[in-house]
């Protein structure tokens, strides 16, 4: 049996897009001999579709869209994803389902039993988990299809009551198919090889997974799609953070032979290097499903704004990116001239908008309040608003979408103006680290010198008063990030990184920090997220609970 795998870029709630998107990649199959093309999990309304489910509307254009499907599957097999209505009369409204298409009519339904309520997981919110498992004929073979968490977990687990492959391996069946929506992180192509290949040795059965590719808003799917033969190797791993669609042959003994050369990495992308790609992408799916093309940002001089800013034109095009410089009466000559190299190095457009006097203005209007006070965050604030307000004002003359600079070493310790340079469209970098950072201004410039050296080694600072470094406020950024690391990636108690040998009144002071600056996150645009913990959907915490840490 020829089987295609099409990993492919979907769009939430854009039904057009998908179902033409589906019904071209069948076409493809088709006409290269293939028996059966696959396709991801909900695939038709894209993931995550959050609270489109909840309308009628929404699961009604997903079963007009299957049917329209299923009509332009005619001489091949396809399997597709969708969420359907539970008939049961107990439960909830939908299934998390996979319809297995053959010559226009739908043979098969199989629903997803092991739903994920973790992270930025929330199916058991909208999803009723199957309990009912039963293989597919086909051309002679029986194929186990499973979707996504289905297969994730292979040690036991309390939280699952059922686990699909446990029963279906009773049927014997000749293959697997996992379709699946399985975000990036990046740390998670490891993991997710070494589960899989697992499962696929665990039942003896060659395995077939198909993930999305491309970004939803902050959820970026990386692809990496993966085939492996019945003892658990890995026989293919499909391109990341592109679309492709490619074909293998399998036999009743279970050997699966390669249509093409294959892509296994031989030597795995750092990091960063994965950062990189993903922060790509997850810029242009934004604005490109969002609708919009044009970005604009504040450019300081800094690293964080010059990484945005070199990202945002490696993503839109330099004529799409507006660099606004907006320097203050704190503002050093040396930044000025950093941000000035750096537009000069990317080619894209830049402004130059002063805004001492503006600043002053706030302070003459403020004067009666703040007489005899001495200066202190609520002028530095006054700089960074009035700098917004510039930059949003761009925005609604020019139809640009801001970008955010803040990295995640501040937004975890509050170290940020709300609506001053905490806002935007989109944040960039909020789920990177400033010493990741650093390590993406180096990738950056693995070429040539893009980001200005003088930006990359200096001190950091906001320069909102006299002379003023990040350390002033904060902890070295080495050590900053590593308490941070594990207090919101690994969940360690204050106890445990203490024991770690970092000090003890720098952990404490941390940890209350990132704890009170709960209600400045609640207020950010939403983040790109990169690692396996980000601020967000991914790490819910109460804004008025006493922490413990």
């Amino acid at each position: 049996m020829k089987i295609a795998l099409a990993q492919l870029n979907y769009h939430v709630g854009d039904f057009e897009s998908n179902t033409s998107k589906i019904i071209d990649h069948i076409k493809k199959a088709k006409l290269n001999g293939a028996d059966l093309v696959v396709f991801a999990e909900l695939c038709v309304c894209g993931y995550p579709a959050r609270d489109f489910l909840e309308f009628d509307e929404f699961i009604n254009q997903c079963e007009e869209s299957a049917k329209t499907i299923a009509a332009a599957c005619v001489d091949i097999a396809c399997i597709i994803g969708l969420p359907i209505p539970n008939h049961k009369p107990e439960g909830k409204d939908l299934n998390n389902s996979a319809y297995f298409i053959e010559n226009g009519s739908v043979k098969a339904i199989v629903n997803k039993a092991l739903l994920p309520n973790y992270d930025i997981f929330d199916e058991y919110r909208y999803f009723e988990p199957s309990t009912e498992f039963k293989c597919i004929d086909f051309k002679g073979y029986k194929i186990a299809l499973t979707i996504c968490e289905d297969l994730w977990n292979t040690i036991e687990n309390p939280l699952y009551v059922t686990r699909p492959m446990d029963t279906l391996i009773k049927e014997q069946p000749d293959l697997m198919i996992n379709i699946a929506a399985s975000p990036f992180a990046y740390n998670h192509d490891e993991e997710r090889i070494a589960i899989l290949g697992d499962n696929a040795s665990r039942y003896n059965l060659p395995l077939f997974y198909v993930n999305h590719v491309g970004a939803q808003t902050e959820i970026i799917f990386d692809g990496g799609s993966l085939v492996f033969d019945k003892a658990g190797k890995l026989i293919d791993e499909l391109p990341y953070f592109e679309e492709t669609l490619v074909y293998y042959d399998v036999d009743k003994s279970g050997q699966v032979s390669l249509q093409q050369p294959s892509t296994i990495k031989t030597v795995r992308e750092t990091d960063i290097e994965q950062i990189h790609q993903a922060l790509i992408l997850g810029i242009r799916d934004y604005f490109y499903k969002s609708g919009f093309t044009r970005a604009i940002l504040g450019l300081s001089g800094g690293i964080d704004s010059a990484v945005v800013c070199a990202l945002a034109v490696e993503a839109l095009g330099a004529d799409n990116v507006m660099a606004v410089l907006l320097p203050s009466k704190f503002s050093s000559d040396h930044s000025l001239k950093d941000a000035e190299d750096l537009v000069k190095n990317l080619g894209c457009k830049h402004e130059i908008v002063p805004i001492k006097s503006i600043t002053e203005a706030f302070e003459i209007a403020l004067h009666p309040q703040f007489e005899n006070l001495p200066f202190n965050i609520a002028e530095e604030n006054i700089q960074s608003r009035s700098r917004a307000v510039l930059l949003m004002a761009m925005c609604n003359k020019f139809g640009y979408i801001l970008l955010n600079t803040s990295n995640k070493s501040e937004a975890a310790v509050g170290y940020g103006t709300l609506y001053g340079d905490m806002c935007g469209g989109i944040s960039v970098i909020g789920d990177v680290y400033k010493t990741q950072v650093f390590d993406l201004a180096k990738h950056i410039n693995r070429d040539k010198e893009i980001i200005p050296i003088n930006t990359i080694v200096k001190p950091p600072s906001a320069e909102l008063r006299p002379d003023q470094k990040d350390t002033d406020s904060l902890p070295e950024y080495d050590i900053l990030d590593k308490i941070l690391f594990e207090y919101i990636e690994n969940r360690c108690s204050s106890a445990e990184i203490i024991k770690m040998g970092l000090d003890e009144k720098t952990v404490h002071r941390v940890i209350r920090l990132t704890n009170l600056a709960e209600h400045k996150r609640y207020q950010t645009p939403p983040i790109l997220r990169v690692s396996p913990k980000a601020f967000g959907m991914g790490r819910r915490m109460p804004i008025v609970g006493k922490y413990l840490s």
